[in-house]
C-alpha cells in the first residue's frame, strides 16, 4: 500500500502545498480502493509514509470528512466511510443536472475548434486504454473529458460544483470499470456527446449527456451485490426505482 500511496504522491504537483498534495493523494487512494471502505487510518503511519508532520495529515482528514469520505470517531480513530447508496444517488442527481446544462450550453453556443480537438484527442487516448485494460488511466481521462467540456464554455464554477459533490459517486464509477460498465461503452457515450455538440443539436446533446450520467444507475445494483462489504448495510428505498428509470 505504501508504494501505491507514494506513486500517487509523485503524480501531484510540487508547486502545491503539502496539505493539498496529501488531500489529493488520500482522496484518490480512497476512490481507487487503495484505502478500502471501513479501513482505519493512522495519522502517524501516513505522516511517516510521506515524511511529513502529523498536522497536514490531520487537516487532510478534516477535508476528507467534509467530502464524506472519512469519519473521525472520538476516542476510536479515523475510518474510511463505506459507500452510501443514498449519497451516490444524490451526487448523481446533482451531477446530471449540472452536466446536462453544460452540454446544452455547449451545443447552443458551439465549441471552438481547439476545444473540440481536445475532446476528440481525449476520446482517442481513452480508446487506447481498452486493450491494455488500463482502468486507472481511463478514469483520469474520463475526468479530463468532463472538465474540458465545462471549462470549454467558461463554466469553471459548474466543474467546481461537480467536483465537490461527486466523491462518493467516483468510488462507484471506479468500481464499475470494466465489468459493470465496459470502457468502450463509456467512450461511445462520450463520442455521442461531442458529435451532438458539434452538430449544434441541443436536444441530442442533452439526451446523450443524460444517458451517460444515468449509466451508474444500471451498474449500482450489480456492484452492491458483488461488493456488499464496501457498502453501508442500510438500503435506500429509491435505489430499485432509480435503477429502472
Amino acid at each position: 500500500m505504501n508504494a501505491t500511496l507514494q506513486a500517487l504522491w509523485q503524480e501531484t504537483r510540487d508547486s502545491d502545498s503539502v496539505r493539498q498534495r496529501l488531500y489529493q493523494v488520500l482522496r484518490q487512494s480512497i476512490i481507487r480502493m487503495v484505502l478500502a471502505p471501513g479501513q482505519a487510518l493512522s495519522e502517524k503511519e501516513l505522516a511517516d509514509t510521506f515524511s511529513v508532520s502529523r498536522q497536514p495529515v490531520r487537516e487532510a482528514f478534516i477535508r476528507l470528512s467534509e467530502a464524506g469520505l472519512v469519519e473521525v470517531r472520538p476516542q476510536r480513530g479515523t475510518f474510511v466511510v463505506k459507500i452510501s447508496q443514498q449519497a451516490v444517488l444524490e451526487a448523481r442527481f446533482v451531477r446530471e443536472a449540472v452536466e446536462v446544462a453544460v452540454a446544452r450550453e455547449a451545443a447552443t453556443r458551439g465549441l471552438g475548434k481547439p476545444v473540440l480537438a481536445d475532446l476528440r484527442e481525449l476520446i482517442e487516448r481513452q480508446r487506447r486504454c481498452i486493450e491494455p485494460a488500463d482502468h486507472d488511466r481511463f478514469f483520469l481521462l474520463d475526468e479530463a473529458f468532463h472538465r474540458t467540456l465545462s471549462l470549454g464554455i467558461g463554466q469553471q464554477t459548474a466543474w467546481k460544483v461537480t467536483e465537490e459533490v461527486k466523491a462518493q459517486l467516483d468510488r462507484v464509477r471506479y468500481l464499475s470499470i470494466p465489468d459493470s460498465t465496459p470502457i468502450d461503452k463509456l467512450i461511445e457515450q462520450h463520442e455521442a456527446i461531442v458529435e451532438a455538440i458539434e452538430r449544434r443539436d441541443v436536444e441530442a446533446a442533452a439526451e446523450a449527456m443524460c444517458v451517460h450520467q444515468c449509466e451508474i444507475l444500471q451498474s449500482l445494483p450489480d456492484l452492491v451485490r458483488r461488493f456488499p462489504e464496501m457498502f453501508q448495510t442500510s438500503q435506500t428505498p429509491s435505489l430499485a426505482e432509480e435503477a429502472k428509470a
